[in-house]
């Protein structure tokens, strides 16, 4: 099946548009403005396709969010996973250890492609209104895709830096001054995303066929602002009653089957392994994804996830594997081991031995292609010389049908997914009504497809939080959603449990000024605008 992947030529011309470039001799005919490029309705599909190249561009030279940044530059700061043995970067090993500052690089590359993506998408919105050529149903649908991506970016945005500058159309000016521009209070960034995504999913289809698999759908559109309304209630903005938001929002793209009315046939996979199998990508579970494709190359950019070889250990015969992540090692109380503790515990430890989806989002051996012998624990730095029991590696990228070309996999990254849909029903819910039959059921729905029984009933509000939030690491486990959940989650007094999950975890270095990241040095410098309004801490 394609997806929109696979639309490159016209992608890669039109980010011309998003950037400056020097010629070595003057070519009129060879350069593309807008002025020349928005003419025919194949122009306005690929300016559209074009905003979709940030969610998924990928090689050895780039990190796109959801193509290895969104670890190296987040999800490695928190309590799941670390650098491994092949993650030598001194940029990435700072940011796990909480120790990185405006100058970091990752920092500054998660804020420049957000705003490179936005560029895009403005583009798009400011000039395909006035094409004739281009049908009103058409016109109406890509306005709507490009309203729910710039919807995304800034959601991001907004969730990692606070306060950031909000650019709803293409900026244009002959000097740095012409560009600077103040930080928006975040809560008028809301509102953009809000509007972006009611607009969008006024406009959106409800599905695609082939080659168009894989664009924003209305019932995207729909579950992502149930998850923003989620956010918005809860820390830190702690605005509660969107609470009733997120639960009328979700119920409008939950199926019946699941008590909403929502007619886009989601559903949960039987089998949680077919959830992110490549054979099986883009299925009813799948709300939004990042495509990928594996198995190519090309001189302009690869078409694969990169993340794929970074989860595989080193040192087996016919695999590419850097394992450069690693599953997070920490220790705990525990009165069942010696001393009273357990000095190797991970999150592949909170799943009970029933749990289905322990052995589909790890592994801890691997087949070598070549001789047919299965690697297990290596002598991982980290934790040689102790005894542990067994060593997990991340396995939800991992393509059995490529092992032959393990340096990229096929493997689409899960942006929103049904089940989350469901546990964002769940979790507003219980915090609105406490764990009503609604709050179970959808639970339930996800605990059962993991093999584990009902959730106990006559469970407290603060008792059924604690057990969604578990449920909710285990589910989401290597999606980029673990970094987000703990800046936003609360313990039974309604406080934070950033800081002290974090140090919990062998994190000491962790304080309440990592709930965001610091603005990237090099944008101060650029913007005069930003200049004395970094985020306090930095």
């Amino acid at each position: 099946m394609k997806s929109l992947k696979y639309i490159f030529a016209l992608s890669g011309l039109v980010a011309l548009l998003a950037s400056c470039g020097k010629f070595l001799e003057e070519d009129p005919k060879g350069f593309v403005t807008t002025d020349n490029f928005y003419k025919t309705e194949a122009d306005a599909v690929n300016a559209v396709t074009a905003v979709y190249y940030l969610l998924n561009q990928g090689g050895n030279s780039v990190q796109t969010p959801y193509n290895t940044l969104f670890n190296t530059g987040l999800n490695f700061e928190c309590d799941d996973e670390f650098p491994g043995p092949g993650a030598t970067n001194p940029d990435v090993r700072s940011m796990a250890n909480l120790l990185h500052t405006s100058t970091n690089l990752r920092v500054y590359e998660l804020w420049q492609q957000h705003y490179a993506a936005i560029k895009k998408a403005n583009l798009a919105l400011d000039n395909i209104p006035a094409m004739t050529t281009v049908g009103t149903a058409l016109k109406s649908r890509l306005l709507g895709e490009a309203k729910f991506l710039r919807a995304l970016w800034y959601f991001n945005l907004v969730r990692l830096y606070g306060d950031v500058p909000l650019i709803t159309h293409v900026q244009s000016g002959i000097t740095a001054t012409d560009y600077a521009i103040e930080r928006t209070p975040s809560a008028q960034v809301y509102d953009q995303i809000e509007q972006d995504l009611k607009e969008a999913a006024d406009a959106l289809p409800n599905s695609y066929s082939a080659p168009d698999v894989g664009r924003a759908t209305k019932g995207a559109a729909i579950a992502l602002l149930a998850k923003v309304y989620l956010t918005k209630a809860s820390l830190p903005l702690n605005l509660t009653a969107h609470y009733q938001d997120a639960v009328t929002t979700a119920e409008k793209a939950l199926s019946p089957a699941e008590g909403g009315t929502g007619t886009f046939g989601y559903a949960l996979q039987t089998d949680y392994s077919k959830v992110f199998l490549p054979a099986f990508k883009n299925n009813s579970e799948h709300i939004f994804s990042a495509q990928f494709k594996s198995g190519s190359s090309s001189s302009f950019l690869t078409q694969g996830n990169n993340q794929n070889p970074r989860s595989i250990r080193t040192q087996v015969p016919g695999l590419a594997g850097s394992y450069a992540d690693q599953t997070w090692f920490y220790t705990v109380d525990d009165a069942t081991k010696p001393g009273g503790k357990d000095k190797f515990f991970s999150v592949f430890k909170l799943y009970t031995s029933k749990d289905k989806r322990r052995d589909v989002t790890f592994v801890t051996n691997f087949k070598s292609p070549t001789n047919g012998k299965k690697y297990g624990a290596l002598n991982d730095p980290a934790i040689s010389g102790h005894k542990v029991d067994s060593i997990p590696y991340f396995n939800k990228t991992w393509d059995p049908a490529t092992t032959a070309f393990t340096s990229e996999s096929a493997a689409n990254v899960a942006i929103i997914r049904y089940a989350e849909l469901l546990l964002i029903h769940a979790e507003a819910e219980n915090e609105l009504n406490g764990p009503t039959a609604k709050a179970y059921a959808s639970l339930n729905k996800v605990r059962n497809r993991a093999g584990l029984d009902d959730l106990t009933a006559g469970l407290s509000r603060d008792q059924f939080r604690d057990s969604l939030y578990l449920d909710r690491r285990l589910e989401l486990v290597f999606e980029y959603q673990r970094w987000f959940d703990l800046v936003r989650q609360k313990d039974a007094g309604g406080n934070s449990i950033f800081v002290k999950t974090l140090q919990a975890a062998g994190k000491p270095n962790a304080q309440d000024k990592h709930r965001l990241h610091p603005l990237p040095q090099q944008e101060i410098e650029l913007n005069p605008k930003l200049e004395g309004h970094q985020n306090p801490g930095y």
